[in-house]
């Protein structure tokens, strides 16, 4: 093949790879998109509407107001994670994974094709919540930009983290032992229910050091205007960990873990 047939096979490739995993998303709405969306609104109906009213202002907005942007990025981050990690771990035990490994699709092209799908699962999940959430919440979007920038970083970082799980999985039990054990504790540590300034120590410690804090307060900025950190540094953080997992996951593919035995 001449390089020219090998872009346009590679092209291909990934739009196939691509279509093939957004449309499994698409196709299973009712298990991959209608579920995290509902319990968003569950959570803001308990939390917010039902105890908001007993609950003083946190930083100056309504506690149902200040609970909607955690909730919209936790619903994205463990999306994309549990999409990513599934269907990764399922094409390997279908043998599908060794088609695309052995066309002229580079680490690259392979890593694209499979992030589509968590990407674009988590970030319908994102924007079905914020609209559901406005049923019953008149939240403001103060900052368009660093919203969109929050919940894309945590879209990426947490496909790739479900990639790189995938990959090196040798079972489901060890998704669901990061799943359970690592990632929701994580989430429910960032601050999505509470404020740190009313946290004493070692809990305000602990959330500090907990990426998903960063990630919870860069979409809390870009939709109340308010932050309890830099928002330069939170923004920073969520592109940084984007980045970083997304090159991880690259490597892990470069590597060939989980396709070559």
């Amino acid at each position: 093949m001449t390089t020219r047939e090998i872009r346009q096979a590679r092209r291909r490739g990934v739009g196939a790879l691509s279509e093939r995993e957004v449309l499994r998303v698409l196709r299973l709405w009712n298990q991959t998109i209608a579920p995290p969306v509902v319990a968003a609104v569950l959570f803001i109906v308990v939390f917010g509407v039902a105890l908001g009213n007993r609950i003083e202002l946190i930083d100056g907005v309504t506690y149902e107001e200040f609970i909607v942007p955690g909730l919209v990025l936790m619903g994205v981050a463990t999306s994309a994670f549990g999409n990513n990690a599934t269907s990764i771990f399922q094409a390997r035990n279908d043998g599908f994974i060794e088609d695309p490994a052995s066309s002229p699709m580079t680490p690259s092209y392979m890593l694209a094709g499979y992030l589509a799908g968590g990407v674009v699962r988590s970030l319908l999940i994102g924007v079905l919540t914020l609209a559901a959430a406005r049923l019953f919440v008149d939240y403001p979007i103060a900052h368009p930009g660093v919203l969109v920038a929050a919940l894309v970083g945590t879209s990426f970082a947490f496909a790739s983290l479900g990639t790189v799980v995938g990959l090196y999985s040798t079972g489901w039990d060890q998704q669901n032992v990061v799943g359970n054990l690592v990632i929701q504790p994580l989430v429910f540590l960032g601050g999505v229910f509470y404020s740190i300034g009313d946290l004493e120590q070692p809990w305000a410690a602990i959330t500090h050091a907990d990426p998903i804090f960063y990630m919870v307060v860069a979409a809390r900025h870009g939709m109340l205007g308010d932050s309890e950190v830099a928002p330069a540094l939170s923004v920073a953080v969520t592109l940084g960990l984007g980045a970083a997992m997304t090159a991880w996951a690259w490597w892990t593919f470069r590597r060939g873990v989980g396709i070559r035995t």
